[in-house]
């Protein structure tokens, strides 16, 4: 028999090649990989519904109860083939309103309610907490078998439980690694998914070969299984038809409510429905190969190893036989089912417990709200890891109440009877416009109380007293938990899906119709109901008092810099703006709350944007004041505000460019008269003193004379190079040289050329410096010593500080220059770049002001490009370096493209 280390050297062999397995798909949807979102790789990641309960315990439920093991697999095939019906709408409400859990749908269909996202989470987390526990006791079992002590029920308690914890933390880990080293707003999770379709692989390929050897390694080939199984109690149909259709109907509906299944059928969903297509035929085709040969290992385990543990026939068979590689394959392939499980499982609970119950109370904790909460990201990924670390605590702590003594099937059955409390919620709310937030709140809180009482409290030992179930709590015998209102005779499972869905959905209707839903409810009731109509909209804040750049230091705590200012530029490009900063629009308020909820939740994306523009607290008297009565109406409705928007956006640019032109001819005149200054006064001197020469001087006050006229040619010479410069530059006519080098060189020349005075210290980081450039580095060269000398004459810091990075954007390199000092006024940085602008104290500078268009003209001769970066603190500036390859001519080209677009109309 293999040794207990030798199997623990193969289990983390197996999770090492699963953390290469991840780590590369990770690197390859970076990159943007098509195969990753293809319908293959979507339909394996569906098989996370086959567990070690699949694996294992199909095997053992089929050696008790006979084929009723095939209505957990009957159900989701069932969804599948009819994906048209419920997946096809609830994929495209998830990528409609950027849900990121099951508990985020239900919470933004109900008005966005976080007290509703809080109750979902709770629910899925206590019903989701046995399901995680019989993976854990599934690996402890399958260990104590090769430890021998395995052939039985189980092995020594201690043993147990030490191997379910120790498992418990290596899978912690691995998924703090892989499931929350990164805050993405589409919430996906490519490297595990990946993980998960090549386990998918891994356990079928298992169960198939241990069934390969069953029916012709031992069972003497297909004609004597058959006779086998004629001959066996599984073979009679002597199922109750009520309880196969509740069955059914239940796999059916956990498979929509569990939170493992939403995060791969709907948050892992891209949006393309071909994967749903694909994924029904396919997807009832893996379960069907996975349950082939359940039948002839339960009757040949009965057969040959009576008395053993039935769930574990997969692995007792191949090693009664001495078949010990078979055996260990089949292990891997249980270890694959249960760790697949537990680690999607935990990655949704910790989203739902992070986003609507962490998030928002450590939001609370700040007064001041979002404006100054300071890193949200942070913040949401450690409410993440800590959430893995205590969904995983409850599942062990399950499995240890338990003993781990019930057979696999009898657990997963509870957590299936859990999670389907919020179907009614869900389900109405997808098809029912009527349907109100406090409906769903009591439904959902009668079902799990329901479950809770008639189901997961008598599955824990010793927290029930015998006589409660036997008699009901205080003698009162119509609340058995096992007997409600004194209908006896029910199954235990049937009689607790019965009442909780019952009374759940019951009260769930009662209440909406008694109820009246809040506008914002019926904004979101119409978007989900009418998910498919694309002239319906979604309840939208108004814009308010606050500036986009505001918006953007939000954003950019939540999303991370990169990906925030990469939004706010799109933004502001569909609006025809350059730069980062868009018109602060409904639209644009919608997008971004959108945007926010893939990260933190709609609730709360919700809340944080509100109270960013109104300021405070928002109320659904604050966000709309009228209902929308008929889908005519809306419609109507949203045409109009499309044209109001649209004549609304036009009127604004036509302002900003009156506005501009305004500004610009000021500028012009002061510019003019700024040349004429500077032209002035040093012709002045050279004229002056050079009178005073041709009189006659001594030698001393000679030479000091001539050093005057020298200096004064010199600034006369360095305006009219930048006259030039600049002329030469617009006009096309600039010959720009190709040179070889490291942007690190580049930016110490810079830095030397700028000279050292003015106490302005630099802060760098050369080793992210070293990307080797080709362009014309002495151009390049020339907009860094001007951005360096702007910071050293403007920064007005007490202690001048100027930070250099390097980073990209849209698969371009670029670096910031970023100062300490109060930064550009918001009315001004829409100019800055114009060659006739020029801000503060014209004597500081000492020029005329062209050096920023200057800039402007060589990065886009460059291929590259220059802007001001708002929501930085300081004056920040990024410069877009030319990409890797381009030729000069090329750049050229595009600069006169980029220069087109900046026509003012």
């Amino acid at each position: 028999m293999l040794s207990f280390d030798l199997l623990v050297f193969f289990s983390l062999a197996y999770v090492a090649f699963l953390f290469a397995i991840a780590y590369f798909a990770e690197t390859r949807a970076r990159a943007r990989t098509g195969w990753l979102r293809s319908p293959a790789i979507y339909t394996l990641s569906l098989s996370i519904y086959c567990t070690a309960w699949t694996f294992y315990g199909a095997v053992g439920y089929a050696a008790r109860s006979g084929l009723e093991y095939l209505t957990i697999y009957l159900g989701p095939s069932l969804v599948m083939v009819g994906w048209w019906l419920i997946l096809r709408k609830l994929v495209r409400v998830g990528r409609a309103q950027r849900v990121t859990s099951i508990a985020d749908l239900v919470s933004s269909r109900f008005g966005k309610s976080t007290a509703l996202g809080v109750l979902v989470t709770v629910i899925a987390v206590a019903a989701s907490t046995p399901y995680i526990a019989l993976q854990l006791q599934s690996i402890a079992l399958s260990f104590a078998v090769f430890a021998g002590e395995g052939a039985g029920i189980a092995g020594s308690e201690a043993q147990l439980w030490t191997t379910a914890f120790w498992s418990g933390v290596g899978l912690t880990l691995f998924i703090v690694l892989f499931g929350t080293r990164n805050l993405d707003s589409s919430e996906r999770h490519h490297g595990i998914v990946m993980a998960i379709a090549v386990e998918a692989v891994v356990k079928l390929v298992a169960l198939c070969a241990v069934g390969i050897f069953v029916v012709w390694g031992i069972g003497g080939g297909l004609a004597a299984t058959l006779d086998r199984i004629d001959a066996s109690p599984i073979a009679r149909w002597d199922q109750p038809g009520g309880r196969w259709l509740g069955l059914t109907f239940l796999s059916a509906a956990a498979f929509l409510s569990l939170p493992r299944m939403f995060q791969v059928l709907v948050v892992e969903n891209d949006g393309d429905e071909r994967n749903l297509a694909t994924a029904s035929w396919a997807f009832p085709a893996y379960v069907m190969a996975m349950s082939l040969f359940v039948v002839p290992i339960a009757v040949m385990g009965l057969e040959r190893l009576p008395g053993a543990n039935a769930d574990l026939y997969v692995l007792t068979l191949p090693l009664s036989e001495g078949r010990q590689g078979l055996a260990l394959a089949a292990f891997l392939g249980g270890f694959s089912s249960a760790t697949s499980m537990i680690i999607v499982a935990t990655i949704a609970l910790a989203t739902m417990v992070s986003n609507h119950i962490a998030l928002p109370l450590w939001l609370r904790a700040r007064p001041r709200g979002a404006v100054v909460s300071g890193d949200v990201r942070g913040a949401v990924l450690l409410s993440r890891r800590l959430s893995v670390g205590a969904v995983m605590a409850l599942g062990y702590l399950y499995f240890r109440l338990t003993s781990g003594g019930a057979a696999l099937a009898a657990i997963g059955l509870i957590s299936f009877v859990g999670a389907v409390q919020v179907l009614p919620a869900m389900i109405g709310g997808l098809y029912w416009r009527g349907a109100s937030r406090i409906g769903a709140a009591a439904g959902l809180t009668v079902g799990a109380l329901l479950w809770a009482w008639c189901l997961l409290l008598p599955s824990l030992t010793g927290i029930l007293h015998p006589d409660v179930l036997s008699e009901g709590p205080f003698g009162l015998t119509w609340m058995r938990p096992q007997a409600l209102f004194g209908i006896e005779g029910l199954d235990p499972l049937m009689h607790a899906t019965l009442w909780s869905l019952l009374l759940n959905t019951a009260t769930f209707l009662t209440v909406s119709l008694f109820s009246f839903p809040t506008p914002l409810e019926r904004l979101q009731g119409a978007q989900f109901v009418n998910v498919f109509d694309r002239a319906v909209g979604g309840a939208r804040l108004g814009p308010g008092e606050t500036g986009a750049e505001d918006l953007l230091i939000m954003a950019q705590r939540i999303l991370g810099p990169d990906d925030a200012q990469l939004f706010f530029a799109r933004a502001a490009a569909r609006q025809g703006k350059d730069g980062y900063l868009p018109d602060v629009t409904p639209d644009f308020l919608t997008a971004l709350e959108r945007e926010l909820a893939g990260s933190v939740g709609a609730a709360t994306a919700h809340a944080m944007v509100g109270q960013m523009v109104q300021g405070a607290a928002v109320t659904v008297e604050d966000l709309i004041a009228v209902a929308d009565e008929a889908a005519q109406i809306m419609e109507y409705s949203a045409r109009l505000e499309a044209k109001s928007a649209e004549q609304e956006q036009t009127a604004r640019a036509l302002r900003q460019a009156n506005e501009k032109l305004t500004r610009l001819g000021l500028q012009k005149d002061a510019f003019l008269s700024q040349i004429s200054h500077e032209l002035r006064t040093p012709m002045t001197s050279i004229r002056s003193f050079s009178e005073i020469l041709k009189g006659g001087v001594d030698g001393a006050d000679a030479i000091r004379f001539a050093g005057i006229i020298e200096e004064e040619s010199r600034r006369l010479t360095r305006l009219l190079d930048d006259l030039l410069d600049l002329s030469v530059l617009e006009n096309g006519q600039v010959e720009l040289r190709r040179q070889s080098g490291t942007l690190a060189e580049v930016i110490d020349r810079a830095l030397a050329s700028a000279g050292g005075e003015g106490g302005l210290a630099i802060d760098r980081r050369r080793g992210e410096e070293g990307l080797l450039l080709q362009t014309d580095l002495d151009r390049l060269a020339q907009v860094f010593i001007n951005l360096v000398s702007n910071a050293r004459k403007y920064c007005d810091a007490d202690a001048p500080v100027l930070r250099i990075r390097v980073g990209r954007s849209g698969g371009r390199a670029h670096v910031d220059f970023i100062d300490n000092g109060t930064g550009i006024a918001r009315e001004n940085q829409a100019v800055i770049f114009e060659k006739f602008a020029r801000l503060g104290d014209a004597s500081r500078a000492g020029s005329a002001g062209l050096g920023l268009a200057i800039c402007r003209e060589v990065m886009d001769r460059l291929g590259g490009g220059i802007a001001y970066l708002p929501g930085q603190g300081g004056a920040a500036f990024r410069v877009t370096l030319p990409p890797p390859g381009t030729g000069l001519d090329e750049a050229a080209q595009e600069g006169a493209v980029n220069r087109a677009a900046r026509v003012v109309v």
